[in-house]
Protein backbone atom coordinates (compact mmCIF):
# COMPACT_ATOMS: atom_id res chain seq x y z
CA UNK A 1 0.00 0.00 0.00
CA UNK A 2 2.76 2.72 0.96
CA UNK A 3 6.27 2.26 -0.93
CA UNK A 4 9.88 3.97 -0.03
CA UNK A 5 9.58 8.12 -0.89
CA UNK A 6 12.09 9.75 0.98
CA UNK A 7 14.33 9.65 4.24
CA UNK A 8 11.05 11.13 6.24
CA UNK A 9 8.01 9.28 4.29
CA UNK A 10 6.40 6.34 2.49
CA UNK A 11 4.24 7.30 -0.32
CA UNK A 12 0.73 5.38 -1.35
CA UNK A 13 -2.47 6.14 -2.77
CA UNK A 14 -5.69 6.23 -0.74
CA UNK A 15 -9.67 6.91 -1.96
CA UNK A 16 -10.06 10.59 0.56
CA UNK A 17 -13.57 11.20 1.71
CA UNK A 18 -15.06 12.98 4.16
CA UNK A 19 -16.42 11.38 7.61
CA UNK A 20 -18.16 12.85 10.83
CA UNK A 21 -16.05 11.99 13.12
CA UNK A 22 -14.06 14.59 14.28
CA UNK A 23 -10.55 12.83 13.64
CA UNK A 24 -9.14 11.28 10.61
CA UNK A 25 -9.58 7.18 10.18
CA UNK A 26 -8.82 4.73 8.06
CA UNK A 27 -9.86 0.58 8.18
CA UNK A 28 -8.54 -1.09 11.09
CA UNK A 29 -6.53 -4.06 9.87
CA UNK A 30 -5.01 -1.67 7.77
CA UNK A 31 -3.98 0.98 10.28
CA UNK A 32 -2.90 -1.93 12.29
CA UNK A 33 -0.64 -3.48 9.61
CA UNK A 34 0.61 -0.50 8.94
CA UNK A 35 1.23 0.78 12.12
CA UNK A 36 2.99 -2.86 13.16
CA UNK A 37 5.46 -2.40 9.91
CA UNK A 38 6.51 1.07 10.66
CA UNK A 39 6.17 2.50 14.08
CA UNK A 40 5.75 -0.91 16.19
CA UNK A 41 9.43 -1.73 15.78
CA UNK A 42 10.75 -0.02 18.35
CA UNK A 43 11.00 -0.35 22.16
CA UNK A 44 7.79 -0.04 23.92
CA UNK A 45 5.85 0.06 21.09
CA UNK A 46 3.50 -2.66 21.21
CA UNK A 47 0.06 -1.45 20.92
CA UNK A 48 -1.21 -1.21 17.24
CA UNK A 49 -3.85 1.15 17.49
CA UNK A 50 -1.67 4.33 17.97
CA UNK A 51 -2.24 7.00 15.28
CA UNK A 52 -0.07 7.03 11.75
CA UNK A 53 0.85 10.64 11.04
CA UNK A 54 0.28 11.14 7.35
CA UNK A 55 0.29 14.07 5.24
CA UNK A 56 -2.33 15.52 2.61
CA UNK A 57 -0.79 18.34 0.38
CA UNK A 58 0.52 20.54 3.34
CA UNK A 59 -1.08 19.03 6.38
CA UNK A 60 -0.11 17.04 8.77
CA UNK A 61 -2.70 14.74 10.88
CA UNK A 62 -3.08 12.17 13.49
CA UNK A 63 -4.80 8.80 11.20
CA UNK A 64 -6.71 6.07 13.76
CA UNK A 65 -8.11 2.71 13.18
CA UNK A 66 -12.27 2.54 12.79
CA UNK A 67 -14.00 -0.80 11.43
CA UNK A 68 -16.47 1.41 9.33
CA UNK A 69 -14.08 2.41 6.87
CA UNK A 70 -13.64 1.10 4.09
CA UNK A 71 -10.00 -0.43 3.03
CA UNK A 72 -7.53 1.45 1.01
CA UNK A 73 -9.55 4.75 2.68
CA UNK A 74 -8.69 8.14 4.19
CA UNK A 75 -11.96 9.80 6.27
CA UNK A 76 -10.97 13.09 6.98
CA UNK A 77 -13.34 15.49 8.96
CA UNK A 78 -15.13 18.04 6.75
CA UNK A 79 -12.90 21.00 8.10
CA UNK A 80 -10.01 19.22 7.29
CA UNK A 81 -10.80 18.50 3.77
CA UNK A 82 -11.88 22.28 3.12
CA UNK A 83 -8.26 23.29 2.61
CA UNK A 84 -7.52 20.74 -0.17
CA UNK A 85 -8.20 20.11 -3.72
CA UNK A 86 -10.10 17.09 -3.11
CA UNK A 87 -13.69 17.45 -5.19
CA UNK A 88 -15.91 15.16 -5.57
CA UNK A 89 -15.26 12.57 -3.48
CA UNK A 90 -14.38 9.88 -2.83
CA UNK A 91 -10.95 10.69 -4.79
CA UNK A 92 -7.89 8.74 -5.21
CA UNK A 93 -5.20 10.69 -4.08
CA UNK A 94 -1.15 10.49 -2.98
CA UNK A 95 -0.90 10.84 0.97
CA UNK A 96 2.51 10.66 2.72
CA UNK A 97 2.89 8.28 5.89
CA UNK A 98 5.44 9.81 7.95
CA UNK A 99 8.07 7.22 9.18
CA UNK A 100 8.78 6.62 12.37
CA UNK A 101 11.26 9.65 13.31
CA UNK A 102 9.91 12.39 11.21
CA UNK A 103 6.35 11.33 12.95
CA UNK A 104 8.52 11.77 16.54
CA UNK A 105 9.83 15.13 14.94
CA UNK A 106 6.20 15.69 14.08
CA UNK A 107 4.57 15.23 17.28
CA UNK A 108 7.25 16.99 19.19
CA UNK A 109 6.65 19.88 17.60
CA UNK A 110 3.16 19.88 17.85
CA UNK A 111 2.74 19.22 21.06
CA UNK A 112 6.49 18.32 22.64
CA UNK A 113 5.36 14.85 22.75
CA UNK A 114 7.25 11.98 21.87
CA UNK A 115 6.69 9.37 19.24
CA UNK A 116 3.71 7.53 19.25
CA UNK A 117 3.75 5.01 22.37
CA UNK A 118 1.00 3.15 23.99
CA UNK A 119 0.20 5.61 26.19
CA UNK A 120 -0.28 8.47 23.32
CA UNK A 121 -4.00 8.29 22.45
CA UNK A 122 -4.93 12.11 21.76
CA UNK A 123 -4.09 13.68 18.49
CA UNK A 124 -1.36 15.97 18.44
CA UNK A 125 -2.37 19.62 18.44
CA UNK A 126 -2.38 21.72 15.49
CA UNK A 127 -4.08 18.79 13.04
CA UNK A 128 -4.40 20.28 9.45
CA UNK A 129 -2.02 23.19 10.28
Amino acid sequence: MFEVFSRSYYLGRLYVTPTESDRALMQRDQHEQINEEVYASGEGLERLDAPLVMKLESSHFPVHGDDAVPANTLALPESMLEGTDVRNPPSLREVLLARRERAQQLLEFAGGWEAPRPDLDDDFPGAGT
